[in-house]
């Protein structure tokens, strides 16, 4: 099978390009996608041409870890019937391009137990599914903690402030420097670093993926406090030891999510309690990729962009 898929050939030269697709096996699904996401984490990194190295990275690469789509064909040992609809977190099923993460694509192939029924109902905002479930996992499960100081009012750090809103817990603070992504906020508050004066935050969860904030966020632990470092950090991470050493600081590393983060996930947004929709600022066809991806990446206005493959 031929596909279009979203190329990145090397960094900064992307585009829309046709592929073949290895041949699915019994266990397979055949996934018909409507929706991609872009993510201005780990995408961008390669993008840039900034990504350390990582396991199956190389040129050219097929990015993406955020789709929702169809069953168009199913394997008999799948499990899945064709018309249902998924959420997929990337595939590694191209001939001749690296499929990391491999999700920016019309047509994939993925082993069946990679998926994850979703509720057709949810359209675009399903893509978002992963990153909720990244949030959730940063602060859910034994010896976690949910946040009162977040770091970022991106789209993590706003499913982070959700999440905690959702749990029960206090409303953390928010902080963010970009006047662009000040608002949205609902239930907690957003502030600037020079506006906050607390030094006694117990649980400080950064979501900006800069490596230059640890010695403030260590300043503003209280004693015994835990920084979560829930973003992706390009440069080495350090911080001076006599100010940890008095607080007693404790760093924790989040990475992705896990099968439990995604069913409690997908139940939170499917009640109602959890909404991803709100988080979506702009549509694109998929045609357009190359000229969305260098708007997700450049500018501070778009939280997050979508990739509607429906007409390609």
């Amino acid at each position: 099978m031929i596909t279009k898929a979203v190329i990145l050939n090397a960094p900064g030269e992307l585009g829309v390009e046709s592929v073949t697709l290895t041949a699915p096996a019994r266990g397979d699904i055949v996934v018909r996608v409507r929706h991609s996401g872009i993510s201005t984490g780990t995408e961008k990194l390669f993008w840039t041409g900034e990504m350390p190295p990582f396991p199956g990275m190389g040129y050219p690469l097929i990015p993406g870890y955020e789709a929702a789509g169809e069953v168009v064909e199913a394997g008999p040992d799948s499990g899945f019937r064709v018309g249902e609809h998924v959420f997929v977190p990337g595939a590694n099923c191209y001939d001749g391009a690296f499929g990391l993460f491999g999700a920016a694509s019309h047509t994939i192939v993925t082993p069946a137990s990679r998926v994850t029924r979703i509720d057709r109902g949810l359209g675009a905002s399903g893509a978002l599914l992963a990153l909720a479930a990244t949030a959730r996992h940063a602060m859910a499960g034994p010896g976690k903690a949910v946040p009162d100081l977040i770091i970022g009012h991106g789209v993590l750090g706003r499913l982070l402030a959700r999440l905690t809103l959702a749990s029960g817990a206090p409303a953390p603070t928010v902080w963010e420097i970009d006047p662009a992504r000040m608002d949205g906020a609902t239930g907690y508050e957003v502030t600037t670093p020079e506006a906050d004066e607390r030094r006694d935050y117990a649980n400080i969860y950064d979501a900006s993926g800069r490596a230059d904030l640890l010695n403030d966020l260590v300043g503003r632990l209280a004693r015994g406090g835990e920084i979560v470092l829930a973003g992706f950090y390009t440069q080495p991470l350090q911080f001076a030891f006599p100010p940890a050493f008095m607080k007693e600081a404790r760093l924790r590393v989040s990475a992705e999510w896990q099968p439990d983060d995604m069913t409690a996930t997908k139940a939170l947004v499917e009640s109602g309690v959890l909404r991803l929709d709100d988080l979506i600022s702009e549509t694109r066809p998929a045609a357009d990729a190359a000229a969305a991806y260098t708007t997700a990446f450049t500018d501070p206005n778009c939280l997050k962009m979508i990739l509607n493959w429906s007409d390609l």
